[in-house]
């Protein structure tokens, strides 16, 4: 994931699911996903410092299972609904698999950071995370 122009690009980590197979994941966190584990790498470990229970993060992930790649999708592989172009969903299926979560941490124990909801199958390798930062007036 790197070109001799500038920043690479890592693996920090994986999630360790319930979901086995992509067949097991439900196609979005809201459709009844299971708590799953962030697994971070010991050399990354101390990133995760100032994290707490409660707080909620946007999680990237390489969606490696994701066979395929298009431009442009029937949402939710819905063929009655008229194909759109990939960057209007939220499909697996771009030219780069990068998967974006909205989780909740549950807890923390050293390297590990349990989150609900994630709908990552596991060996889902983690790019990063970012703390969700709030907005005057957010409900969420």
């Amino acid at each position: 994931m790197s070109d001799d122009s500038g920043p690479t690009a890592r693996f920090v980590g994986r999630v360790e699911s319930a979901l086995k197979e992509r067949a097991d994941a439900p196609r979005q966190a809201d459709d009844g996903t299971p708590e799953a584990w962030l697994v971070f790498d010991d050399d990354v470990a101390a990133g995760l410092d100032g994290l707490a229970a409660g707080g909620e993060l946007f999680l990237l992930t390489w969606l490696h299972l994701a066979d395929e790649r298009a431009l442009r999708i029937h949402p939710r592989g819905d063929p009655t609904r008229p194909a759109r172009g990939v960057f209007s969903t939220r499909s697996p299926r771009r030219p780069n698999p990068i998967g974006l979560h909205r989780v909740t941490i549950r807890a923390i124990d050293g390297p590990r950071v349990l989150v609900h909801p994630l709908e990552a199958v596991d060996g889902t390798p983690i790019l990063d995370i970012k703390p969700v930062m709030r907005r005057e007036g957010d409900r969420r």
